[in-house]
């Protein structure tokens, strides 16, 4: 799915077929977003709490939007991934202490997805996760070393629509409404450890490091599919920032619609009969039962073979384009292997880092859990670099940040910030 960028677009003419065209990087970042991680995160949340942590999904959406709409921003107008934009702006201390937080992040996260996807895998087949694990690694880097992300996301992107089952479960489990409603508009905050840990996973796995490296990637490679080099790609117009800001916006939107009816389902489904604990992915299915009945396993299967084929390759080419952006290195997702050896090498190690994990004896979904509220963790000081970065003049001319972005974004932090800290006096 590629943003065209053309100086002179018609946009009086089918105005839903032109913002629906200009749809990109921000609406793949949106599905990628929601990865079994995030599934299994929101699942947790519902059954432990209940309607209780609704209000976090429109808490969180301005939040998110705003630092994703600053790393999209940042690639668009310097012609640079993150990582390339601290090289240039900030010591190389703070470049590889950036690119350190990321590679721990993500490597977890990789083990995380691998991990859910290899035991839903097994709940309807009956094969040890065991054997899943490198199967579905294998699978993901042959794909990106035979074809391109491009060709994945189109692809795979379609399993992902199977989340819409949790909305449809929604509407026939017999959700409490009043209490939905009042827990979506009143924020309720309980001073428990298992409470903190619940939100910083949410945050986490919303506001997620790996997120910020690829949205300016992914922008910066719009530009290179157009043939522009960093020169030509340095700058933006008021258009390109539009259409920037509705493509983040829209794919935000889509990623916090799914969360919000995740907690949902497994709050009317699951904490309402009594099942307030996940430890596999069979419980984690049973939200889906009331509308697929003995087929709820599979549908959950799909849901998170789709968004973790979606999720992990992001998790590995994100932490390769900042390590090669940090090293001034030659590499991308479009390239081929032999042409980026190095910024391929990153990926690997990746994947055999994560595989790796999935043999610690660690339980697939307090794995996935885990990687979220690793994430929140470690976010804050990314989300401090990123709204410096981009409330400098130096770095994005007279495109800085407005005073509503730029409040939002240090919200993000204060945010993030005082979540971990809870999380660890609780």
């Amino acid at each position: 799915m590629t943003r065209t960028k053309s100086a002179a677009p018609k946009v009086e003419r089918r105005p839903f077929r032109r913002f629906f065209a200009d749809l990109g990087p921000g609406l793949i970042t949106g599905a990628a977003d929601d990865d079994p991680s995030g599934i299994s995160t929101y699942s947790v949340a519902g059954a432990t709490f209940g309607y209780l942590p609704l209000w976090t999904a429109l808490f969180s959406f301005p939040l998110m939007t705003a630092v994703q709409l600053m790393c999209a921003r940042l690639g668009v107008v310097t012609g640079l991934g993150l990582a390339g934009v601290i090289r240039r702006r900030y010591p190389r201390p703070i470049l590889w202490a950036a690119c350190g937080l990321l590679a721990v992040a993500n490597v977890v996260n990789i083990a995380a997805d691998l991990g859910g996807m290899a035991e839903a895998t097994t709940m309807v087949t009956g094969i040890p996760k065991a054997a899943w694990v490198p199967v579905y690694s294998v699978v993901i880097v042959a794909m990106l070393v035979w074809s391109s992300y491009r060709t994945i996301a189109r692809v795979f992107k379609w399993l992902t629509l199977v989340l819409g089952a949790y909305v449809v479960t929604a509407f026939v489990a017999g959700v409490d409404w009043r209490l939905a409603l009042h827990a979506t508009l009143v924020p309720h905050v309980e001073w428990s450890r298992q409470f903190f840990a619940v939100l910083v996973a949410i945050f986490g796995t919303t506001i997620s490091p790996y997120l910020f490296f690829w949205q300016a990637a992914q922008e910066v490679e719009e530009e290179r599919a157009l043939g522009r080099n960093l020169a030509q790609r340095r700058g933006a117009t008021v258009r390109e920032l539009r259409v920037c800001k509705n493509d983040v916006m829209a794919g935000m939107f889509a990623s916090n619609a799914i969360m919000y009816f995740i907690i949902m389902t497994t709050a009317a489904t699951l904490h309402a009969h009594g099942k307030t604990s996940i430890d596999t992915a069979q419980q984690a299915a049973e939200a889906l039962r009331p509308l697929a009945g003995a087929g709820a396993y599979w549908l959950f299967t799909l849901g998170l073979i789709g968004t973790g084929i979606l999720a992990v390759p992001v998790l590995a080419g994100s932490c390769a384009y900042a390590v090669a952006e940090a090293a001034a290195w030659r590499g991308s997702l479009n390239q081929k292997p032999q042409r980026a050896k190095k910024f391929y090498l990153v990926i690997g190690v990746s994947m055999v880092l994560g595989l790796a994990l999935n043999y610690a004896g660690l339980n697939a979904i307090k794995l996935l859990f885990t990687a979220a509220v690793i994430n929140g963790v470690l976010a804050p000081p990314l989300i401090l670099i990123v709204v410096l970065l981009t409330r400098d003049p130096k770095v994005m001319g007279t495109a800085v940040n407005s005073r509503l972005l730029d409040g939002l974004g240090w919200a993000a932090l204060v945010v993030m910030v005082v979540a971990a800290l809870g999380l660890f006096v609780a």
